[in-house]
């Protein structure tokens, strides 16, 4: 079974204490409101918490830049991120309330001052970040034009399966150039078979 420590041992003390005592406030505030499957509840530190880290194999996220996580649900993969790097801000925003209220509950709970939580569509929010992460809200072609013109530099979106023909399909209908496109394999790091088919789809500016 995999360990966070095996996959990133260069964690500090203070950064596995988050870690530890963000599984018990997911189990707490999972029974209250229910974001995540029982059944992944059993498999939280692979299946959301691990998976959210992968980006951090890709990327990393430099001292006061910021990163939007939209459709963050319980906070994925936008808090697991914000602890791994306290010196980025992170703004997690998803259109339904109840799940929103559970990110920042955990958030709070995990005293993490680098993180904002708003409860809205990605597309109504002002401004730009440096990037964008998400974990497979809906197809490339819908999600990508809620994200146009709000990121500097790329978008790290997570999804599992053959993105081929997905990926083809989106830059075909948002006319993004086909070059910008790449494809990592989350099996390269963490050796859970659950993670075969997972994938890092990054897209450049």
């Amino acid at each position: 079974m995999l360990q966070l420590t095996d996959c990133f041992p260069a964690l500090t003390d203070g950064q596995k204490a988050r870690f530890a005592a963000m599984e018990e406030l997911y189990r707490e505030w999972n029974a209250r409101i229910n974001v995540i499957s029982r059944k992944d509840m059993d498999n939280l530190l692979a299946h959301h918490i691990l998976h959210s880290l992968a980006i951090a194999k890709v990327i990393e996220f430099p001292a006061g830049s910021t990163v939007l996580d939209v459709g963050t649900g319980g906070g994925f993969p936008g808090i697991p991120l914000a602890v791994l790097f306290p010196e980025t801000r992170f703004t997690l925003c998803d259109s339904i309330g109840k799940k929103i209220k559970v990110a920042q509950a955990v958030a709070d709970g995990l005293r993490l001052e680098n993180v904002t939580c708003v409860n809205a569509r990605a597309e109504s929010l002002p401004g730009r970040f440096d990037y964008v992460v998400s974990r497979a809200v809906t197809d490339l072609a819908t999600f990508y034009p809620w994200i146009k013109g709000k990121f500097r530099n790329a978008v790290f979106y997570l999804k599992g399966g053959d993105l081929d023909e997905e990926i083809a399909r989106c830059a075909r209908q948002c006319r993004i150039d086909p070059a910008r496109f790449y494809q990592a394999k989350i099996s390269n790091w963490f050796s859970d078979p659950w993670f075969e088919e997972k994938k890092i789809v990054i897209i450049s500016q």
